[in-house]
């Protein structure tokens, strides 16, 4: 009798979180394959508009060309403009409630009159170009954890690095769930810093500075105009690698990465395509996009387009195919095996609550088989909470605990394999 009472407080508690912000909008079905122009887009809306095949079709066909060959669509020339810059911090919130509103109102007021310092910010163009120019400046805020004298050793005649520290170069690239405000996550890189990890808390395609002037919310990352969303999660992937190229030229040798909801998808894919990050870390988890578009309460606006215009649950599980992690499971236990002699499987820890309204807890649950099923060497928590509700007191700090402890051994274990 407890258990059923906790639930229907549960449930309750996450609709109330999932239905207090009155800015979302239900935009129309748009196929958006101009922003798939140079993946076939531009050849398959000349083969609908021919008549030769239903628009349906044809983005299923796109996606199953996504998933045959990924690396044609993930892969990317690395970005020559690379840049540190100083900004004030600004929130960029998503939803129009009085008391973020107001948090806004402060920060500016703060920056105004002195009373902030400009924090460092990665910034650079995305390999991958949109309509957008604002989304096209790539934005990652940068907590660097300066090395000591013994941590960096002592340079010989021939440039190696000798002495009692020689500790390896780690850094954690950190990616906040969908409509984050551009404070989400800074405390996680805080965290993460008091470790001796260094963090690029990346803004997601969209988000924050990012997001078009005409948005308050982030609508383009997902939305019903399907081109555009496939392209959003291909210019993420290709955000992260980028980083990681950025930090290897910084001198960092163990680079991991984690993602909260949307950004545990762009994450793990990343992961997937990218030998390199060898810690991942994914607060909720989920088998298919088009799944979680079909049964969350966060894109029942969504899912509402779809239905409007006749689609169904597998065909937009089947359009969303190319950025769904369940197809590049295998890709991601490839990547996740050892490099070489001396070297360690990639550790991986999934995050998932029971009671989740947005990442049904079925489709978690079908994440982990596939990684029994594949050999990744994962860890599972599970926190007695909802997918918003992981964002309250306490859930938060349980939340914040699992990941700490893990980063932190997952990262003290390669310090010791010096990779």
């Amino acid at each position: 009798m407890l258990a059923g009472l906790y639930a229907k407080w549960m449930y309750a508690w996450e609709t109330a979180l999932t239905t207090r912000d009155s800015n979302r909008v239900e935009r129309p079905l748009e196929w958006g394959f101009d922003h798939l122009g140079d993946f076939g887009g531009d050849e398959a809306a000349a083969a609908v508009e021919r008549g030769e095949v239903s628009a349906l079709e044809a983005m299923i066909a796109i996606n199953d060309r996504i998933v045959a060959r990924p690396h044609e669509f993930f892969d990317y020339v690395t970005p020559t403009d690379f840049r540190i810059e100083q900004h004030f911090p600004e929130l960029y919130p998503t939803n129009v409630r009085p008391e973020t509103l107001e948090q806004e109102r402060e920060w500016k007021r703060r920056a105004r009159v002195g009373e902030l310092r400009p924090s460092p910010f990665l910034r650079f163009s995305s390999a991958v170009s949109t309509p957008y120019p604002e989304n096209d400046t790539v934005n990652a805020r940068w907590y660097e954890v300066k090395q000591s004298v013994e941590d960096r050793g002592v340079e010989d005649r021939e440039g190696n690095r000798e002495g009692r520290g020689r500790r390896p170069k780690q850094a954690m690239i950190v990616m906040p769930q969908w409509n984050a405000d551009a404070f989400s996550h800074n405390v996680i890189c805080e965290m993460f810093n008091r470790f001796g990890i260094s963090c690029l808390r990346l803004s997601k395609p969209y988000h924050d500075v990012r997001r078009p002037a005409e948005l308050e919310r982030s609508d383009y990352a997902v939305s019903a105009n399907v081109g555009r969303t496939l392209a959003a999660c291909r210019q993420a992937v290709v955000d992260i690698r980028s980083c990681v190229d950025w930090l290897e030229s910084q001198g960092y040798t163990q680079i991991g990465v984690m993602g909260t909801s949307l950004g545990s998808a762009y994450a793990f894919i990343a992961a997937a395509m990218d030998s390199r990050l060898r810690v991942c870390a994914f607060n909720h988890a989920s088998t298919q996009f088009g799944d979680v578009v079909w049964t969350g309460q966060s894109t029942r606006h969504v899912k509402a387009a779809f239905e409007h215009a006749g689609l169904t649950q597998d065909e937009v599980r089947a359009m969303f195919a190319g950025v769904s992690p369940m197809s590049f499971m295998e890709s991601f236990a490839a990547t996740g095996e050892a490099r070489g002699a001396g070297d360690l499987k990639r550790r991986t820890l999934v995050i998932y609550a029971p009671y989740d309204l947005t990442f049904v807890v079925q489709y978690s649950l079908e994440v982990l088989k596939n990684f029994s099923a594949h050999g990744v060497d994962y860890v599972a928590k599970v926190l007695p909470c909802g997918h918003y509700t992981m964002g309250e007191t306490p859930y938060k700090y349980l939340d914040g605990w699992y990941l700490g402890t893990f980063i932190r051994g997952a990262f003290k274990v390669l310090r010791g394999r010096r990779g």
